[in-house]
Formats: C-alpha cells, sequence, structure tokens
C-alpha cells in the first residue's frame, strides 16, 4: 500500500498529495539555502560594519579626550606666557646664581608653575626656559639649560609662535606643548608642558582584536604613539605613510590589502592637533567568528532539512482530507445552514487555520446579526440617556433661579446677587462649549466671581479694570484663564487682610503681544510661595475650589497652545502687592470659536 502510494507520488500524474510533498520540498531546500547563504552574508556584513564603528567611535573618543587635554595644556601656555609679574620679569631680571634675587625668582617661580599642574595627573612636567640661560620647571624629569641648542629646543623656537607639539624619544617618552615667550616682539625663551605618555597609551588602547593596531601621525607623519606588537603583519612606517595619503583621498573607512593581508582601515583626523589616527583590524580575526556561524548554520540547515522531509510526509497525507471536510462545510452554508458541527476539523496546519477562520467567519455573521438587532435598542436608549443628560443642567439652572427669585421675594439682596452671580458663572463655564472666550467675557465672568467671593469674607473687594484700547476687549483668550488668578490673589492675599482690599486687571498690548496685568494689594508672597504656586496648589496647599485649575494649570495651558515664549510670571512685594504677568499672542476674535450652546 506504502508502495502504490510513493508510486502515485512520482508518477507522472500524480497526486494532490505527491505535489504537496514535492512542493514542500523544493521550496524548503530552496528556502534554506537563500536563508543560510544571506544569513551569512549579512552578519558577515554586520560584523564589519560593527566593527567599522565600533572602532570609529572608539578613536573619536580617543581623539576628543586627548583634546581636551592638550586644550587644557594649551590654556596653562597662554596663562604662563602671559604673566609679566612672575614669568617675564623673571626671565628678563639680570640675576645670576647663585644669589639671594635668584633663590627668590626660583622659589617665587616654582610656586607658580606648580600650581598650574597641580592635580592634573596627565602632567607630568611644566617648564620655562630663558633664552638666557635661565631653566626654572616642575615636575620631573630633571631639566637644566643643557636643553638650550637641542633640537626640541629649535623646534618650538621654530614653530611656536601659537602652539608646537614635539614626541620625545629615549628615558621619558612624552608628548611636549610648547609656545614661545615674546616681550617687546622679541622671542626670549618659551614654556612647555610635558604630557604624560601613559596617557596617551590608555587612552588609544581601544583595539578591537589582539592582533589590531594603531598609529597616530602628527602633520609631518611622525609617529605620536603606535601600538607594540611582535606580530608578523605589522606594516612597515612607509605603508603606514601611503596609508595616511590614501585617508585624504578616499575617506575615513577603507579596506586594504598589506602583504597580503585584508584589513579594516580606520582613519580619523583630530580638527585641532591636525594629527591622524589610524587603526588597522585584520579581517581574519575580526570574521572568526563568523566561520563557526556558517558550520553552524550548515548543521542547522541539514538537521531543518530532515525535519522537514518527514513532516512534509506525514502533513501531505491528511491536508487533502481536510480540504474536502471544509468544502462540504462551505456547501452547507450556501445553503443556508448556518449551524456547523464542531471539531470537524483539528489540524493545526493552514487548512486547520482556514477551518477555524471559516468557522468564526459563521459565528461572526449569526453575531452580526444579532448585533443589529441589539444594537437599534442600544441607540434607542443612547437617545433617552443624552436626553436626560441635557435635562440636568436646565434643572440646576431653574433650581437657581427659584431661589433668585425668592430671595427677591423675601427682600434678601445678598443672596439674590450670589444666585445670579452663580448662575452666571455656570452659564460661562457649562454653556460655552469653545476653548477660547474673549477678553471682555472673562472679565464679565471675574466680575461674577468677585461678587460671590465678596460675601464669603464678608467686606467689600473692588475690581478695578485698566483697558489700554477697547479693541483688545475682542481678543481671543483661553477659557477660564483670569478666575485662577483673582481667586489666588482674594485667597491668599486680600482674604486674611483687616482693611478693604482691591483688584486691578490691566488689559494692554505689547509688541504685537497681548498682556494681561492682575494685580492686588494684599500681604503679597515669599519666593518659595511663588514657586509653590506654579506647581499647581495655593501655597497653604489649597487648590482652586471652583475651576478645578491652578496658576500652574494655567501656564501649562498657555504654554502648551502658544509655546515656551508665553505664560504666566508671578512677582511680589511681601506686605504690599502681587502681580500676575500673563502674555499671550494677540488673537482677534473668530466667531466659531466663540459659540455657545444655549441654554
Amino acid at each position: 500500500m506504502k508502495l502504490s502510494t510513493l508510486q502515485r507520488w512520482i508518477s507522472p500524474k500524480r497526486s494532490i498529495q505527491g505535489k504537496i510533498f514535492i512542493a514542500f520540498i523544493v521550496v524548503t531546500l530552496v528556502s534554506i539555502i537563500l536563508i543560510t547563504v544571506i544569513v551569512y552574508m549579512s552578519m558577515r556584513e554586520t560584523i564589519t560594519q560593527n566593527a567599522i564603528t565600533s572602532v570609529s567611535d572608539s578613536i573619536r573618543q580617543a581623539d576628543e579626550s586627548l583634546n581636551i587635554m592638550l586644550e587644557e595644556i594649551d590654556r596653562l601656555n597662554t596663562v604662563v606666557v602671559t604673566n609679566k609679574n612672575t614669568v617675564i620679569d623673571t626671565l628678563l631680571s639680570p640675576n645670576e646664581e647663585i644669589s639671594y634675587e635668584w633663590f627668590q625668582e626660583q622659589k617665587r617661580m616654582d610656586e607658580f608653575l606648580s600650581s598650574l599642574i597641580d592635580y592634573k595627573a596627565y602632567i607630568s612636567r611644566i617648564a620655562v626656559v630663558g633664552l638666557s640661560g635661565k631653566v626654572f620647571f616642575s615636575g620631573g624629569p630633571w631639566l637644566d639649560r643643557t636643553i638650550l641648542g637641542t633640537p626640541m629646543m629649535n623646534y618650538m623656537l621654530q614653530n611656536g609662535s601659537k602652539h608646537a607639539y614635539f614626541k620625545q624619544t629615549g628615558v621619558s617618552n612624552a608628548v611636549t606643548i610648547g609656545r614661545e615667550i615674546r616681550y617687546n616682539r622679541a622671542t626670549i625663551g618659551f614654556v612647555m608642558v610635558d604630557l604624560n605618555y601613559e596617557f596617551i597609551q590608555k587612552t588609544y588602547d581601544v583595539r578591537p582584536t589582539t592582533d589590531s593596531m594603531i598609529y597616530v601621525l602628527d602633520k609631518g607623519n611622525q609617529f605620536i604613539y603606535e601600538t607594540r606588537t611582535d606580530s608578523p603583519l605589522t606594516p612597515s612606517y612607509q605603508q603606514i605613510k601611503e596609508i595616511n595619503q590614501q585617508f585624504k583621498t578616499d575617506g575615513e573607512a577603507v579596506r586594504r590589502y598589506i602583504d597580503g593581508k585584508e584589513f579594516i582601515v580606520v582613519c580619523r583626523q583630530s580638527d585641532y592637533t591636525g594629527w591622524s589616527t589610524i587603526s588597522l583590524v585584520p579581517m581574519d580575526s575580526l570574521l572568526t567568528e563568523s566561520v563557526k556561524l556558517r558550520n553552524l548554520l550548515a548543521e542547522v540547515s541539514i538537521i531543518v532539512f530532515v525535519v522537514v522531509l518527514i513532516v512534509s510526509l506525514q502533513v501531505s497525507s491528511r491536508i487533502t482530507l481536510n480540504i474536502r471536510k471544509l468544502k462540504s462545510l462551505m456547501m452547507l452554508v450556501k445553503d443556508g445552514n448556518l449551524t456547523l458541527p464542531k471539531n470537524e476539523i483539528n489540524s493545526e496546519d493552514e487548512t486547520g487555520q482556514l477551518y477555524h477562520v471559516f468557522n468564526g467567519m459563521v459565528e461572526e455573521l449569526k453575531d452580526l446579526l444579532e448585533g443589529i438587532r441589539v444594537s437599534e435598542k442600544e441607540k434607542r436608549e443612547a437617545e433617552l440617556t443624552a436626553l436626560q443628560a441635557q435635562i440636568h443642567p436646565h434643572f440646576l439652572y431653574n433650581s437657581l433661579n427659584t431661589i433668585k427669585y425668592l430671595a427677591r421675594m423675601n427682600g434678601v439682596p445678598n443672596i439674590e446677587a450670589v444666585s445670579g452671580s452663580l448662575i452666571e458663572l455656570m452659564r460661562s463655564v457649562l454653556g460655552n462649549s469653545s476653548e477660547f472666550l474673549t477678553v471682555r467675557e472673562e472679565l464679565a465672568y471675574v466680575e461674577h466671581y468677585i461678587s460671590i467671593m465678596k460675601y464669603r469674607y464678608m467686606k467689600p473687594i473692588r475690581m478695578i479694570t485698566e483697558i489700554e484700547d477697547d479693541e483688545l476687549l475682542d481678543c481671543r483668550v483661553l477659557k477660564l484663564m483670569l478666575q485662577p488668578m483673582v481667586e489666588n490673589a482674594i485667597i491668599h492675599g486680600i482674604g486674611p487682610l483687616e482693611q478693604d482690599g482691591f483688584i486691578l486687571i490691566r488689559v494692554y498690548e505689547e509688541g504685537n503681544n497681548l498682556h494681561i496685568d492682575v494685580v492686588d494689594n494684599g500681604k503679597g508672597i515669599t519666593e518659595e510661595q511663588r514657586e509653590y504656586l506654579l506647581k499647581g496648589t495655593g501655597t497653604n496647599g489649597e487648590t482652586s475650589r471652583f475651576s478645578g485649575m491652578g496658576v500652574r494649570n494655567v501656564h501649562e495651558r498657555i504654554v502648551r497652545t502658544y509655546g515656551d515664549s508665553y505664560g504666566v510670571h508671578l512677582c511680589s512685594e511681601p506686605g504690599v502687592y502681587t502681580k500676575a504677568e500673563i502674555r499671550l499672542p494677540k488673537l482677534e476674535k473668530s466667531v466659531e470659536n466663540n459659540k455657545r450652546e444655549v441654554i
């Protein structure tokens, strides 16, 4: 039976099982080969690019770290060459060894130089050398007048008009940064600072592999730093010079063969010193892990292919049966039967997924029909709920109006005034759906609010308005912007006072911007209290009780709407006044932004 089935698969007229099996094998084989090749090449390229990025970043960081040290040393040199009392006068003085005056000069120079390099571990020595033969230094190694006439001194005198860099070799490796000292347009000596070579070695020890090499060359193609290695791959000095020249032409990163070996060459030139940093990374060492990855991918591919081959034999023998079952179920739905048998197809392959999707579609179809009926019912309920929500504000306004009329009938004008102000204030808040109002409307809301608050404190609170131009009253501002400021002025400024208080609201234009100042004659606030108010609460932790918005809320709304150049600024003088300055862009009145809901 199995032999006949296999014969059907390999015959010219193969069954659908054989076609699926062969398709699985071909697709799987091609996919495994393509994926393996793509993953390997991608990983190889990724490793290379990551190495280039890592080396480039490391070189850049090392270069920036060295530049910071060199900039600090250059500043020290500038301090020395511009110091007349201690440096220039000492070099020009006629005092000679060994005299009291000479000892005083020596002590003064030692103290001055020592103070410059204290706590700078990367500086090994600072020295001032006069052409007259005077030598002063702090640090080590020892330095005397034998430096006069040396190649380093000649180099400093020729190149030290600003700053000169010189690599010392021998007993004490160091990079010397020097600058000539001039007086009356004549060179009288030079100052030099030795950069500890160990810091340069630590700074440039950024090799991604153990056999990588790093070289730092100055403008004259002389080595400032080079990796010490016994590797036979170490290039010659001439090759490094050629690489440096190629870098100036080809860019920062190139691949190059040196003595038959491929290297990644990463270069960078310092904008500050002009030094070139060259990193050579052998490709063989860098791609060692990629070879292991290639072997692992090959092994995994063989295992996956064998597994797929076995699974394909099992899956292909079952797919057609499930397809026929699925076709029968579709014919039932076509005839109008939406009740399907459960768990007819239990496989988890594509056919099983199609069965579950089809079964879900049938269930969704039944749910859709039921949902249409339910949605119609919910629509009617939502309309009723919306109608009830509209009734609540009407009931509240009608109740307040009733209280107002009862107060008038009973001759209680204060209750009538408070009720009327509360009606207008709530009408302003609940009846206006726009985010923006005019300045005129904001001032009206504030008047209603003050008329309520003066009964709370049982004393008159005067509101004074100063309008620079009546046209400013029609400018648009954010809704409920002034009320929190006035509330803060009453609660924290005027309220605690025994005498009567007033609130001045000044509206004016400045630089095409709208300014609104709210000033009170209260007890004032301290700097800490101002900071606390801008965090959203009052100085006693009491928040705005009506609007739910504090000073900080108003400030953040303005900044969020118009930008950081606008907002609220508080200033105060304790015991005299407190002023809230509001700065807004001047916006003309817009009809569509001031629509009111009719209640």
